[in-house]
């Protein structure tokens, strides 16, 4: 619903920023990853990456300095038993060069250092993202994947879905390779989807 939001940074908190994008005030949830860039950066007019969650209860934004950010919150939030708190906890305690890290190296205990993360949500978030950010075991060794190709496949499985056809079939279907081309590159968004609905 929201991509970004561009505007003037009415006020700035460990936790939270105000952006006033045309007379509005948004409220926006940060990380402390996110807060030290704009605090560095000094700037009267900010940019930040959204996500919109929303609950029975709540609607609640999350801003994120560059998309990097936003694209692994997002892998983190789609993980059995991380929420929102949560994931924006661990990028507050770790940048998201030092979480796929961690997760490209199986640092389980690296993991687990971030307050509030037991043994087995470790674990889980290890092994999880690591299929979905396309870290394969090969040999011992793990190689990761392009996260440009990771984003092509999640908007591919978005739009597939809402063709109509069944998540569970969909998700299946796009981990199932690398949809690369035969040249080696990966695939753009379309040629996913028109790649997906002859083998739907």
């Amino acid at each position: 619903m929201y991509e970004y939001f561009e505007g003037r940074l009415a006020s700035l908190e460990p936790t939270q920023a105000v952006i006033d994008c045309g007379g509005v005030g948004y409220l926006i949830e940060i990380t402390l990853n996110t807060y030290e860039a704009l605090r560095r950066a000094e700037a009267e007019r900010v940019k930040l990456y959204a996500h919109l969650a929303v609950r029975e209860d709540a609607h609640q934004l999350y801003g994120f300095y560059d998309m990097a950010e936003r694209e692994m919150f997002r892998l983190l939030v789609g993980v059995n038993g991380v929420g929102n708190q949560t994931a924006r906890v661990m990028l507050s305690s770790l940048t998201v060069d030092e979480l796929r890290n961690a997760i490209q190296a199986q640092d389980v205990k690296k993991v687990q250092r971030v307050k509030g993360i037991g043994a087995k949500t470790a674990q889980r978030i290890v092994l999880e993202l690591a299929d979905k950010m396309g870290v394969k075991v090969s040999g011992g060794e793990l190689v990761m994947g392009s996260v440009v190709a990771n984003q092509a496949r999640d908007e591919a499985m978005t739009a597939l879905t809402m063709l109509g056809f069944a998540k569970p079939a969909v998700e299946k279907l796009l981990m199932s390779t690398d949809w690369k081309n035969g040249d080696g590159t990966p695939m753009t968004v379309e040629e996913i989807i028109k790649e997906g609905l002859k083998r739907l």
